[in-house]
């Protein structure tokens, strides 16, 4: 890119913090003060994004970031940060919009319908949690198991063991990749059948090469996808960019890859149409953002989420991720209820 008449390209360095918020919020300083980076891209889960936006904002650097998707840490004023994807509080509310739109093939009315939930204790299943638990709130769903798990959600046969006696017309899940691998290992083990199961990081967790039969027809919360019909200047279509990503790795791209590169570009864009290597001047140009990308429409509302962008539910069909909600983003109209396993 040119910044000033000077020709600049941009250099990502990184260091392992372990998934350790401690040592997160220690590199982060080492990258300001020892290495002078100017400008953060986000780690990786809210705990670590939590830990990081403090020592952005005390020295007053900017922070796009696309893998801390916790409501929280909007809600505290930070100036210098910048999450391109969309808050966790709405992940899983869409698979219970839907159950209620479509109870009737459940042989119910909307508030005769019950749901299980299983959630790990860490910021974001809780934020999930909440999303869930206002939406039942407001269609009048039952709620007849809300287990909170530990973080590594390595055991739901008791949370199973409920849903097998109390028979819920929906289960939802959310535990990170972890938490998705259990649950569908042990739906299928322990043969707990449910009419409608729909969970977070399906894709990221690959339970669809993993347990193909147990994966089928689960619904899954996800960022974005490469079906959506989203384009931008850079790599194009989200098709383009995910055969783009398929050539370089190997595997097809999961959201958060799709999210990390879209916070790249806005950095970009943001350093271009700022014409300066000010941080401040860069922070303003990245508040103004109102871009189109393969990722999806990205705008910042004044706490720094994407305000342009829609979450999608996705159900697993032969071995696929199939886009069912919203409707207007939809491939195909979703499989309700679950066919037998």
């Amino acid at each position: 890119m040119e910044i000033g008449g000077s020709a600049y390209a941009l250099d990502v360095l990184y260091y392992d913090d372990e998934s350790t918020p401690q040592r997160g919020t220690v590199l982060v300083e080492r990258l300001i003060r020892e290495d002078g980076v100017r400008f953060i891209l986000g780690p990786y889960s809210a705990l670590l994004t939590k830990a990081a936006v403090p020592v952005v904002e005390k020295h007053r650097i900017p922070m796009v970031e696309a893998n801390g998707a916790s409501r929280d840490v909007f809600s505290r004023g930070y100036e210098y940060l910048f999450a391109v994807l969309s808050t966790s509080d709405n992940y899983l509310t869409q698979a219970i919009d839907l159950a209620v739109a479509y109870a009737a093939k459940f042989g119910k009315a909307p508030n005769e319908l019950t749901l299980a939930m299983a959630t790990d204790d860490g910021p974001l299943a809780q934020d999930a949690r909440a999303g869930v638990l206002a939406s039942v709130k407001e269609h009048g769903v039952n709620l007849v198991v809300d287990d909170r798990l530990p973080p590594e959600l390595d055991d739901m046969s008791m949370t199973l063991s409920k849903v097998e006696e109390l028979k819920p017309d929906m289960l939802v899940v959310s535990g990170h990749d972890k938490g998705a691998l259990t649950a569908v290992e042990q739906l299928g083990a322990l043969q707990v059948s449910v009419p409608m199961i729909a969970m977070t990081h399906c894709d990221s967790a690959q339970v669809e090469r993993k347990f193909l039969k147990a994966s089928s027809y689960i619904f899954c919360a996800q960022q974005w996808h490469r079906s959506l019909n989203y384009k931008g200047a850079l790599f194009g279509s989200a098709e383009d960019f995910a055969r783009a990503f398929e050539m370089v790795y190997g595997y097809a791209p999961p959201y958060q890859a799709a999210q990390s590169a879209a916070a790249v570009y806005v950095l970009a864009d943001a350093l271009e149409r700022a014409q300066s290597l000010d941080t401040d001047k860069v922070r303003d140009a990245i508040a103004a953002t109102d871009l189109l990308t393969f990722y999806g429409p990205i705008k910042f509302d004044e706490t720094g989420k994407n305000i342009a962008k829609r979450k999608i539910l996705t159900q697993i069909i032969d071995g696929g991720y199939v886009v069912v909600a919203p409707e207007e983003l939809a491939e195909q109209e979703p499989v309700i209820p679950r066919p037998a396993q």
